[in-house]
């Protein structure tokens, strides 16, 4: 597994495997994250705090006063030896259901614009959209916020220049090639195309964000009524045992934590 070690203050290091955003290197974060959890679990990475993976590398945080990099760097290296030929987990497979904007235009305010710039009607976008199972490269941003790839070439546009103030929560949004749902009222700057009722993040559950890097998630297009109808049942304190049950794709596999 080709890598770089590089500092990140005196309380942390970087484990860097490329500079670009694809699956090659997601699935390389992941098996490292993986395999240094172990470690830490079994007591051979004496301490180290936390891991923070990204898109292309993931940053390990210790505590200078029981630990350095000298240290930790043989171990961290001998750890990803052992990652390089480890199997990636498989995540869950998510349906979640959708109102496009061309069903309710407030709950897609861009998708008429993206159609237009991508050269397609927005029923072209909502099928190119809803025509794949994305996985999830990673969370955060805001807490629960999945970034989800690959989005279609076609549909492919660079963030709006200008951010909106606030962006409703459960907007799903497309940026460059990813696709994503905020969990929560926030600014934001990708484009609308859409509105999703499940919600993705609790702090009363025993696993506070519902999706996970791995994970997989495809999206089915809804009316209106059947939109309005899952916000009225879905209601707030919805339990992620239920959300599980209700929009895990039948028969999906998959590891959950």
């Amino acid at each position: 597994m080709d890598f770089r070690l590089l500092d990140a203050g005196d309380t942390a290091l970087t484990i860097e495997f490329g500079e670009t955003v694809d699956r090659r290197l997601l699935a390389r974060v992941a098996a490292a994250e993986e395999i240094l959890a172990q470690r830490v679990a079994a007591g051979r990475l004496a301490g180290v705090v936390e891991t923070v993976p990204t898109f292309r590398s993931l940053t390990v945080i210790y505590d200078p006063l029981r630990t350095s990099r000298s240290v930790l760097e043989p171990l961290i290296r001998s750890a990803l030896e052992q990652a390089a030929s480890a199997v990636a987990r498989q995540g869950a497979l998510w349906e979640f259901p959708v109102c496009y904007g061309d069903q309710l235009p407030e709950a897609g305010p861009d998708l008429a614009d993206l159609a237009e710039h991508c050269g397609l009607t927005a029923a072209e976008v909502v099928e190119l959209h809803s025509g794949v199972a994305y996985e999830v490269y990673l969370i955060g941003f805001l807490p629960g916020f999945p970034f989800m790839g690959d989005l279609s070439t076609r549909l492919a546009r660079p963030r709006r220049v200008e951010p909106r103030v606030r962006v409703p929560a459960g907007s799903v949004a497309t940026a460059g090639a990813l696709t994503g749902i905020y969990p929560w009222d926030s600014p934001g700057g990708w484009h609308l195309i859409g509105r999703c009722p499940v919600p993705l993040f609790s702090a009363d559950w025993a696993r506070a964000a519902l999706l996970q890097p791995g994970d997989r998630v495809r999206f089915r297009a809804v009316g209106v009524g059947e939109y309005h109808s899952l916000i009225t049942r879905i209601g707030d304190g919805q339990s992620i045992d239920r959300l599980e049950r209700e929009f895990r794709a039948a028969g999906a596999a998959g590891r959950r934590r």
